[in-house]
C-alpha cells in the first residue's frame, strides 16, 4: 500500500482485521505526520450528503474512530455539528438536509437563533434565520487515528515502513509485481494508491490515469482569545460543536489548549477564496519542504473577505486577529466524488483516492470488501474509478471540473443542477436539430441530453393543461412543458434520444455461454429476440440491469448502464468472446406513442406489424435510406421501436422520421416526460431505484431471474435467502396537487422507516408518483406512509403497479 495516511492507515487495519497479514504499508515522511492532507485535516465530521454512500461512509468513520484511541486519549470528540442559515434558500436547503439525514439514518434536529447561540455561543443569532443541529457529528482526531490503526494492524502483521519514497510500480502481463522504492523493491501482487493529491503521480508509474486534481484549501487560526480558557483539559480539543456558515463557504472549529490552562482558539477554514490548483508534481519531498509537502504558503488576499464575514457572524473576533494560517493541498474529482477500486488497466492496482478524514474509515472499508470479498456492503458505484468516460478524463477536463467541484463544496445544488462548465462535451447526431427545437439540456455523463423543447409550449394551452403549481425546489429544471410532451407520447407519436443509452456488443461462439453464466435471465433464445436480464453480484446484489438482444447466433447487443458494466464482463469475458463499446459510433431514437406502427411501417420494407414483429423482438432493417437495428421494447409504456443506426448517418434517421411524422403531429419528446412516463409503468431505473445493495425480489425484478436455467453469478446466494425484510414499491401521494423529487423520508406509522428513490409527476394519472423502499410489512397496496418534504409530511399511498395500463395492452398491439 503506497500511502500512510488517514485512508492507508485504515485500509491496512480493515484488511488485517479480515485475515489478511502480508500488508505492507510504504510512507514517504515519518509515520506520525507523513505530510500529506491528513497531517493538517481539521477533522471535520459533517456526515449528512446528498450521496447515501458518502454518509455512510461518514457513519462508520464516526463508529470506528470513536472506538479508538491513542496515547490514552480519543480519536473522535462527538462535539457535534452546526450548520447555520443567512438566507431564506439555506434555510430552505437545511430542512431538505434534515430529510436526508433522516433517510439515512443520522440524528439531527432543526433548530432557531437562540438555539444555534447557545450552541455556539460567539454567533450573533440575529445574523442567522436558524440551524441545523446534529450531536452525533464530531471532530475526528487524524493523526492519532492513523497511530491507533497503525498499533492495531502491525499487531496482526502488517509492516508500516516510513521514509520509502516510491519511484516506480512494476508490472507483468497487465498486471503489478511489485512497488520500486528509493529503498528497495518490494514485491506485490496487490498495490494500492492511497497516496492523496499523488495519486496522479503514482498512477502514472502504474501506467493508470487518476482523474483527480490537487487543490489548496485555506486555513487559518486565530489569536488566543478570552473565553476559551480551562476548557480543554485531558487533550480535548473541541467541546462546543463545528460550525458551517455555507452561505459564505466557511466553517469553525476550536483549537483549545489541551492542558486546560491557557486561551484557545477558532480555527477558520474557507472554500470562498479561487480555485488554486496545484500540479502533483511540482510538490516538494517531505524533507524540502518548509513545513510539510501539503501545507503551502497562506495568501492573505484570498482570506480577507472571509475575516470579514466570520466578523459579522462571529463578533467577539472582530478585535481578534489571524495568527497564523496556511494553503492545505487536498483532492478534488470531475464530480466530487472519491476513486475507490481496482484498475481495468492494470490487475492488481487499486485506488483509494480522493477521500477525505470524513469518510476515510468508511471508503477503506470499502476498498477492503472489494479486495477480500468482491463486493461492498454499502453500494459503492458512486466510486467507481470507471464511471468517468474517456471524454472526461482529459486533464483540461479534469482541472476545469475539479475546480468547480471545489467552488461549489458548499452551494446548493439541485438533484438536477447540470454543471456550469465544460458544456458541451458529448452530443448526439439530432443535436442540431434539438437545438433548432428550442431544447433545454441538462446533463449527465457528460451528454447533453434534452429535458423538454421550447418548440411544445404552445401544446401547454393547445391541450389545456392545468397542472398544480410547484414550490421554487421542485419547479427547477422543470417546465409544464413535460406534461404536454407526455401527453402526447401517450395521444400521438414521438421521438426520445436515446443515444446516451450505452450500448455493448458481444460476439464469439462463447457469447451464449458467457452472458448466461453472468445474467439472469434465459438468454438461450431464436435471434431477434430480446431479453430483460440483470447482472448480479456473488450475494445476488443488483450490480446492473441490460436489455439483450441477440441478433446473430454469435452476436449480441446490449443495453448497459455504465463503463463498470463494461469492465465487469471484459474482466470475466474468456477468450473466444470479445466485447466492444459501441456507444459513442452509434445512436438511437426511441419512436414511441400509439401512432408509432404508423409513422414508422411506410418508411421500412419490413413488415412491422404486432404479428411479423412482437414485442421485446429485434430486427435489422432500413428507415428510409438509413440502416437500422429496430428492437421493439419500450421504456414509457406505449407502442414503438428503439432504432439504432451509425452515428454518420443519424441526423438523416432523424430528419426522416420527423418529415414523415409531420401528418401524424410527431413531436420531439425529453428526458422530463420520459422520467414520468416510466415511474408510471413502474420500470425501475438502476442506480437510482436498485443497487447492489438489493436483490430481485426486494426490487421487484424478480420475472427477471429464471434459476431454472443452469448455474450464474448469484444464483446460489439468492436461493440461500429468506422472505425480503424490504420491498420497493409504488408510492401515490394523495394530494394531487404534492411534488416530491427523491431521497426524502417515508414514515411509516410514524417513524422513519424508509426513502424515495425517484419521484415525478404522473401526469396520466394526476398525482405526484414515487419509488420507495420500505419495510415488507409496509408493502401491501392501500398502506398509509407519510413522506417528508423540507420538513412537511406529505400523505401517500401504498399502491398496486404499474398504475398506467397494467394489461399492457397499449404496448403489445
Amino acid at each position: 500500500m503506497i500511502g500512510a495516511g488517514i485512508v492507508g492507515c485504515s485500509l491496512a487495519d480493515e484488511l488485517t482485521a479480515r485475515g489478511w497479514r502480508d500488508v505492507t504499508v510504504l510512507e514517504q515522511g515519518p509515520l506520525a505526520a507523513p505530510g500529506g492532507s491528513t497531517s493538517h485535516a481539521p477533522g471535520l465530521v459533517f456526515r449528512t450528503s446528498p450521496s447515501r454512500a458518502l454518509t455512510q461512509y461518514a457513519r462508520y468513520t464516526v463508529e470506528k474512530f470513536s472506538s479508538l484511541r491513542h496515547a490514552g486519549q480519543a480519536c473522535f470528540l462527538p462535539v457535534g455539528g452546526l450548520e447555520v442559515a443567512t438566507t431564506e434558500a439555506r434555510r430552505l436547503d437545511l430542512h431538505r438536509k434534515a430529510g436526508l439525514a433522516a433517510s439515512w439514518g443520522v440524528e439531527g434536529e432543526l433548530v432557531d437563533p437562540a438555539r444555534c447561540a447557545e450552541l455556539f455561543p460567539m454567533l450573533d443569532p440575529d445574523t442567522v434565520l436558524g440551524g441545523f443541529h446534529t450531536p452525533g457529528d464530531g471532530l475526528a482526531r487524524a493523526t492519532a487515528a492513523c497511530l491507533a490503526q497503525i498499533e492495531r494492524a502491525s499487531r496482526r502483521g502488517a509492516r508500516f515502513l516510513d521514509r520509502h519514497t516510491v519511484t516506480g510500480v512494476e508490472r507483468e502481463g497487465g498486471r503489478v509485481t511489485g512497488v520500486v522504492t528509493d529503498r528497495g523493491t518490494f514485491p506485490a501482487d496487490h498495490v494500492v494508491s492511497a497516496a492523496g493529491f499523488w495519486g496522479p503521480v503514482v498512477g502514472a508509474m502504474a501506467g493508470v490515469d487518476v482523474p483527480l486534481l490537487p487543490l489548496a484549501h485555506q486555513y487559518a487560526k486565530t489569536a488566543p482569545l478570552s473565553g476559551l480558557e480551562g476548557v480543554g483539559a485531558d487533550g480535548v480539543e473541541a467541546v462546543r460543536p463545528i460550525l458551517r456558515h455555507q452561505d459564505h463557504d466557511l466553517y469553525y472549529r476550536e483549537h483549545l489548549d489541551p492542558t486546560g490552562n491557557g486561551p484557545g482558539r477558532i480555527g477558520i477554514g474557507t472554500y470562498a477564496h479561487r480555485p488554486l490548483p496545484v500540479d502533483p508534481y511540482t510538490i516538494l519531498p517531505y524533507d524540502q519542504a518548509p513545513k510539510m509537502p501539503s501545507s503551502l504558503p497562506f495568501t492573505a488576499d484570498d482570506f480577507a473577505p472571509s475575516w470579514t464575514e466570520t466578523g459579522r457572524l462571529l463578533p467577539t473576533l472582530a478585535d481578534s486577529q489571524v495568527e497564523e494560517g496556511f494553503n492545505g493541498v487536498f483532492s478534488f474529482t470531475p464530480d466530487g466524488m472519491p476513486l475507490l477500486g481496482e484498475s481495468s488497466a492494470v490487475r492488481g492496482f487499486w485506488l483509494a483516492e480522493a477521500v477525505w478524514v470524513t469518510h476515510s474509515a468508511g471508503a477503506a472499508r470499502a476498498v477492503a470488501e472489494l479486495m477480500t470479498d468482491g463486493r461492498t456492503t454499502v453500494d459503492s458505484h458512486e466510486c467507481d474509478p470507471h464511471r468517468f468516460e474517456k471524454a472526461q478524463r482529459s486533464p483540461a477536463y479534469v482541472r476545469e471540473r475539479g475546480e468547480r467541484s471545489f467552488v461549489e463544496v458548499y452551494d446548493v445544488i439541485h438533484p438536477l443542477q447540470p454543471p456550469g462548465t465544460g458544456r458541451p462535451l458529448r452530443t448526439s447526431p439530432f443535436y442540431p436539430r434539438q437545438q433548432e427545437l428550442g431544447a433545454h439540456f441538462l446533463e449527465s455523463g457528460g451528454w447533453e441530453r434534452p429535458h423538454w423543447y421550447e418548440a411544445n409550449a404552445p401544446l401547454v394551452e393547445e391541450l389545456g393543461l392545468r397542472l398544480p403549481e410547484r414550490d421554487s425546489w421542485s419547479a427547477r429544471h422543470w417546465s409544464p412543458i413535460a406534461a404536454a410532451e407526455a401527453r402526447l407520447t401517450r395521444e400521438k407519436v414521438a421521438l426520445y434520444d436515446m443515444t446516451p443509452l450505452r450500448r455493448l456488443e458481444v460476439t464469439g461462439p462463447g457469447s451464449l455461454a458467457f452472458l448466461q453464466r453472468m445474467t439472469s435471465n434465459n438468454l438461450k433464445k431464436r435471434p431477434g429476440s430480446v431479453t430483460y436480464t440483470l447482472l448480479l453480484d456473488e450475494n445476488g446484489g443488483i450490480r446492473s440491469d441490460l436489455t439483450a438482444a441477440r441478433l446473430a447466433p454469435d452476436r449480441w447487443q446490449l443495453g448497459a448502464n455504465s463503463p463498470a458494466d463494461l469492465e465487469w464482463l471484459v474482466r470475466h469475458a474468456p477468450d473466444d468472446v470479445q466485447i466492444r463499446d459501441i456507444t459513442s459510433g452509434t445512436c438511437c431514437i426511441g419512436v414511441w406513442g400509439p401512432l408509432a406502427r404508423e409513422l414508422v411501417q411506410p418508411l421500412t420494407p419490413a413488415d412491422f406489424s404486432h404479428e411479423a414483429f412482437g414485442y421485446f423482438k429485434a430486427r435489422e432493417t432500413y428507415v428510409g435510406h438509413i440502416p437500422v437495428t429496430a428492437l421493439r421494447v419500450s421504456y414509457v409504456g406505449e407502442l414503438g421501436w428503439e432504432l439504432y443506426t451509425e452515428a454518420d448517418v443519424g441526423l438523416r434517421l432523424w430528419d426522416t422520421l420527423w418529415e414523415a411524422g409531420q401528418r401524424l403531429g410527431v413531436i420531439a419528446a425529453g428526458r422530463s416526460a420520459f422520467n414520468s412516463l416510466r415511474l408510471e409503468k413502474g420500470y425501475r431505473a438502476w442506480a437510482a431505484d436498485m443497487t447492489t445493495e438489493h436483490t430481485p425480489e426486494e426490487a421487484g425484478v424478480g420475472f427477471a431471474v429464471r434459476s431454472a436455467k443452469g448455474d450464474f453469478v448469484g444464483r446460489d446466494a439468492l436461493a440461500a435467502r429468506g422472505a425480503p425484510a424490504r420491498k420497493l414499491v409504488c408510492l401515490t401521494l394523495d394530494d394531487p396537487a404534492a411534488v416530491v423529487m427523491g431521497s426524502e423520508p417515508v414514515h411509516v406509522d410514524g417513524v422513519v422507516a424508509g426513502y424515495v428513490t425517484s419521484a415525478s409527476y404522473g401526469y396520466s394519472v394526476g398525482r405526484g408518483v414515487a419509488y420507495a423502499w420500505v419495510p415488507a410489512a409496509a408493502a401491501e397496496p392501500g398502506t398509509p406512509v407519510a413522506v417528508e418534504y423540507f420538513g412537511e409530511k406529505v400523505a401517500a399511498t401504498v399502491a398496486a403497479e404499474p398504475l398506467f395500463d397494467p394489461e399492457m395492452a397499449r404496448i403489445r398491439r
